[in-house]
């Protein structure tokens, strides 16, 4: 009676074994997918969160924006922000210049979709030509 008992418990833990490597199997597969369809948007964005400084969604939060608004409207906030800190109004260059970095992120962001957008539209066109 042990020893049915015994292999029963080593069948159950083999099928329990084999079917948690096969959902990390999946699971690899799944991310080497999604990493190869963002990897290009993914290390273009690193850079220029890089570069700026701040991410998208901080830039957004300085500036009181979401993704939805008009371009106008950015602009609007960035003008308004951007002279009320102001130093001769009592504001800092340390709040000033971090409005104009968050402006500058969004702007970089919407050159970026936009040149996406392009290339969707015209697959044809190399829009990354050789500087020589």
């Amino acid at each position: 009676m042990a020893k049915y008992l015994a292999q029963l418990v080593i069948l159950g833990a083999q099928a329990v074994g084999r079917a948690f490597a096969r959902a990390v199997r999946q699971e690899i597969n799944a991310s080497q997918q999604a990493a190869a369809r963002m990897g290009k948007h993914r290390t273009e964005r690193a850079a220029v969160n890089a570069k700026a400084g701040m991410t998208l969604e901080e830039a957004m939060q300085i500036l009181n924006v979401d993704p939805k608004m008009k371009s106008t409207d950015i602009e609007k906030n960035y003008k308004h922000l951007f002279d009320v800190n102001d130093k001769s109004k009592g504001g800092t260059l340390y709040l000033q210049s971090k409005v104009y970095r968050a402006m500058e992120r969004i702007q970089q962001e919407a050159k970026i979709n936009k040149r996406d957008a392009s290339t969707k539209n015209e697959p044809w066109k190399d829009t990354h030509k050789a500087n020589f």
